[in-house]
C-alpha cells in the first residue's frame, strides 16, 4: 500500500476511535455505492452520520475540512440516499467531517457535526 494510503488509513482509524469514544456505533466503513464511497457511517441516538475524514500532516494549505469539495458533498448525499433506501433506515441523516492533523508534533481530531447539508 502506498505511503499516502497508510497515512489516510491512520486518520480513518483515529476517526473511528474518536467516534466510538463519543458514543457512536460504527455501522460501516468505506461503504460504496456505484462510484461513490463514504468513509464512515455511524449512529448515535436517532442520528445517522455520514462522515468524511480528512487527514493532513500540516495546516500549511489550510484546515483539512476546507478540502471537502462540493463534488464530494454531492457524492456523500448520493451515498446517503442509497444507504438509507437499501437498509430501510429511519434515523435523521447528518453529514459530518472529521478533520485530523497528524504529524510528529501534533495529533488533533476535530469533529464538525452537520458540516454540510443536502443543499449544495
Amino acid at each position: 500500500m502506498a505511503e499516502h494510503n497508510d497515512f489516510g488509513a491512520s486518520g480513518e482509524q483515529m476517526a473511528r476511535e474518536f467516534l466510538v469514544n463519543e458514543g457512536y456505533t460504527i455501522l460501516e466503513t468505506n461503504w460504496r455505492y456505484l462510484s461513490h464511497e463514504v468513509d464512515i457511517i455511524a449512529k448515535k441516538g436517532d442520528i445517522l452520520a455520514f462522515v468524511e475524514v480528512k487527514t493532513r500532516n500540516s495546516r500549511f494549505l489550510g484546515e483539512p475540512e476546507v478540502f471537502v469539495s462540493r463534488t464530494q458533498q454531492r457524492s456523500y448525499i448520493t451515498v446517503a440516499n442509497a444507504y438509507v433506501q437499501q437498509n430501510n433506515r429511519q434515523e435523521e441523516v447528518r453529514f459530518d467531517i472529521i478533520s485530523i492533523i497528524l504529524n510528529s508534533k501534533e495529533n488533533t481530531v476535530k469533529h464538525i457535526a452537520g458540516a454540510f447539508s443536502t443543499i449544495v
